[in-house]
């Protein structure tokens, strides 16, 4: 991605937060200059990865396939003794014709939460053994309460305020309901680690590789000094 993208994508998710008065910590503000004057004191931004994560899932078209994110709160499975929180949150945000790559996680379990905007579909597939697509079998799912089964690859739409349960080894894509207008989500889960817990299919990447055509507007959560 281009810098000029990754700006331009960060700006339009601080302005849906200001829109639905998701306010934000202070280190989500901090300038790349800031973030060199910051000590130790920060470490638990920098090493849990909090802040502000864009991703084209490295296929270099972020208006079809990517969104954006912020991790507010995490712990650490890496160091559980000094990171003992077991829990995560973040805020995501998918504008209309963007879609977010199908995948799994081995370990945690999450809710995906519509905070408002638009409606998004999140589409649901089962497992194989051999961690393949089941593209047969009927899949179980918990929206708000409610417990039913709907078949391999339906699109289950949350309106504004409505959540899904995504359980583990569960496949699961996402995107905006077309004519709905952009969706700010939230994610509250257990311990979040996008190095090593996402299974996609097909293989993409999870961080984008950076061309600088201008200054940071802000660091992302992997390019912390």
């Amino acid at each position: 991605m281009k810098r000029s993208e990754i700006n331009r994508a960060l700006k339009e998710l601080e302005q849906m937060c200001e829109t639905y008065h998701c306010y934000l910590p202070p280190f989500c503000h901090f300038s790349p200059d800031d973030w060199k004057q910051a000590g130790a004191e920060y470490d638990e931004v920098r090493d849990c990865m909090l802040g502000w994560d864009i991703t084209d899932f490295g296929m270099g078209d972020f208006d079809r396939l990517g969104f954006s994110l912020i991790t507010i709160r995490n712990g650490s499975r890496v160091h559980p003794e000094k990171y003992p929180k077991v829990y995560a949150e973040k805020l995501l945000y998918l504008k209309e014709k963007q879609r977010a790559a199908n995948h799994f996680h081995w370990y945690k379990t999450e809710d995906i939460v519509n905070r408002g905007g638009g409606n998004v579909l999140i589409r649901v597939y089962n497992s194989l053994p051999d961690e393949g697509i089941d593209y047969e079998n009927d899949v179980h799912i918990h929206k708000d309460g409610r417990h039913f089964t709907v078949p391999a690859g339906t699109q289950i739409r949350l309106t504004p305020g409505e959540s899904i349960w995504i359980t583990r080894k569960m496949y699961h894509d996402f995107a905006v309901e077309p004519g709905t207008g952009p969706v700010l989500l939230g994610e509250v889960s257990q311990c979040n680690d996008d190095n090593s817990d996402n299974r996609f299919e097909p293989p993409v990447g999870r961080f984008p590789e950076i061309q600088e055509d201008e200054a940071p507007y802000r660091l992302l959560c992997n390019e912390y000094p």
